[in-house]
């Protein structure tokens, strides 16, 4: 008989994740019910859908915060995720079985209570071997899960419905669900809404806010939930989300008092902590996101040797990149996992800017006179085109010509998930799980889940299966140490940085949190405005 510890929250404590530089002040006021949250989206001129299990986007789950819900949120104050969608869970004493009770009180916006029908339904959707979405990626750690990506299950073995509110989730390797299941690919849905065909346009969640309206390249509306499962909450009557991709006018918006949330750029950066009075309202978070130039070696001949690689790396002088176009609103990136990662290897050092050795590496590559390829990027100032601008003459300097390929944001995800790139810069999270984060290097990681690159290479494979069947806590981490190293020595992307998110917020909005994951990710049940808000 399996030996179970009931837990009211994940017991796993996770370390050093991206504590807040600048939390706003603790609020000793009531929170006053009533009035109008005006959140922005900042990553791109729309919304790519509202079916949440389509879309990795940071964008698109700003809005999945608000509509939808998770088995887990993460809890910024506590740096750790804590269970959302269910009021106990007991672990096996392998660690390998979880038994999740369920609330029983929470309803979808159609009416109808979430029951674990819901849940095992929402994983298999997600598993969908014709659909290719995003959330694989955290599902497949559930035993039986890559069968039905295979096409050869129907149904996740390691999910079990006990009853209508009793879950039994069996992994498939040790790993933490708390930190897989709080992401918003993994929401979970109600099927018969799904099934009707119009969910993009009429999503129905368990958020604590219900859908409105969404004018697309405009605006989403939502309306508070009567219903939603946390007594006294949500505090709004509304939130509305602005979609304003140019960091230009959501200044402007920010600056006459149109939106009560923005996120800022570098430039706004600069300009608002020499602000005596905007600098008062900024939020500041090291965020779990790595960016970089990610190249495909299953297009481009070059990227598959990494001495090709490894000579982009030390062909850029990503340090003065930082300094001067990111205006130090990022951290130099050591290698894949961020340093708020517990696996973060302290000792590991970022690729030296080193013109000469990238020569060199590149004449014993064969490629004494460089090669050309085309690198897709965005117009995103802190992560697109301006960086690629700076970048292309530290290439040339070594013999490698790039040709920039502009698209718009919101078709980047879409893009690198198709492999219709040779090369592309963007911002992939990376954390808090450092084991389904490194996954996205795994060969057996379809590039739909994360594997963009088409990396392969069995030294990685092994090592990072070893961890993912290790019992010992440390032995895993010193696994996943390893393939970290694998990977900087492999170089499948030119390592940039790591994001400091920051986000500026008008004097009247509070409960905002200092989210590491993603710093737009709000839960807006915790936000309230006072009366010196101008939207009643």
């Amino acid at each position: 008989m399996k030996k179970l510890m009931w837990l009211t929250a994940v017991a796993v404590a996770v370390v050093g994740f991206g504590a807040a530089e600048a939390q706003q002040t603790p609020q000793t006021q009531t929170p006053r019910k009533g009035g109008t949250v005006r959140m922005t989206a900042p990553y791109g001129g729309s919304l790519t859908s509202l079916d949440i299990h389509t879309s990795p986007r940071a964008q698109d789950d700003i809005a999945g915060k608000i509509l939808h819900r998770t088995l887990y949120n993460w809890d910024s104050a506590k740096a750790q995720p804590a269970l959302e969608l269910a009021k106990e869970v007991a672990v096996s004493g392998d660690g390998m079985v979880y038994t999740y009770k369920l609330l029983d009180n929470a309803y979808f916006h159609n009416g109808r209570r979430m029951t674990a029908d819901d849940i095992i339904w929402s994983y298999t959707r997600i598993m969908d071997p014709t659909k290719g979405f995003p959330g694989a990626r955290y599902v497949r750690f559930i035993k039986g899960a890559v069968d039905v990506e295979k096409g050869a299950a129907k149904e996740i073995s390691g999910l079990r419905k006990i009853d209508d509110f009793t879950v039994e989730m069996t992994l498939a390797e040790r790993v933490n669900p708390g930190l897989l299941f709080f992401v918003g690919v993994t929401a979970i849905l109600p099927k018969e809404e799904v099934e009707k065909g119009n969910f993009n346009s009429n999503p129905v969640g368990l958020g604590p806010f219900k859908f409105v309206e969404h004018v697309p390249g405009s605006r989403l509306v939502t309306e508070r939930w009567e219903k939603f499962y946390k007594p006294g909450k949500p505090y709004a009557d509304k939130v509305i989300v602005l979609i304003m991709g140019e960091a230009a006018a959501r200044d402007v918006a920010f600056r006459n008092k149109e939106i009560d949330t923005s996120i800022l750029g570098p430039v706004q950066y600069v300009a608002y902590m020499a602000d005596p009075v905007l600098s008062k309202g900024i939020l500041e978070v090291a965020e779990m996101f790595t960016r970089s130039m990610v190249m495909n070696q299953a297009s481009i001949k070059p990227f598959q040797d990494k001495r090709v690689r490894q000579a982009i790396n030390h062909a850029i002088d990503a340090e003065l990149i930082v300094k001067r176009l990111a205006k130090d609103k990022a951290y130099r990136a050591a290698s894949w996992l961020p340093s708020s990662s517990p696996a973060f290897d302290k000792a590991m050092k970022p690729y030296a800017f080193d013109p000469e050795k990238a020569k060199k590496l590149l004449a014993e590559a064969g490629y004494p006179n460089g090669f050309e390829f085309e690198w897709t990027t965005s117009p995103n100032e802190s992560w697109g085109l301006p960086i690629v601008e700076a970048v292309l003459p530290m290439l040339n300097r070594v013999g490698i010509k790039a040709k920039p390929k502009l698209i718009e944001t919101t078709v980047l995800t879409e893009t690198a998930m198709k492999g219709t790139f040779e090369a592309y810069i963007g911002s992939n999270v990376t954390g808090p799980d450092s084991l389904a984060t490194l996954k996205c290097f795994h060969s057996k990681t379809p590039r739909t889940a994360c594997n963009y690159t088409a990396f392969n290479n069995a030294e990685f494979d092994k090592t990072l299966d070893a961890a993912g069947q290790a019992a010992d806590p440390e032995k895993q981490l010193e696994l996943i140490r390893t393939a970290n190293a694998i990977l900087y020595d492999e170089a499948p992307v030119w390592f940039f940085n790591y994001n400091k998110a920051v986000m500026a917020y008008q004097p009247w909005l509070h409960g905002l949190q200092a989210n590491p994951t993603e710093l737009a990710h709000q839960y807006p049940e915790e936000l309230w405005v006072d009366e010196r808000s101008p939207v009643k």
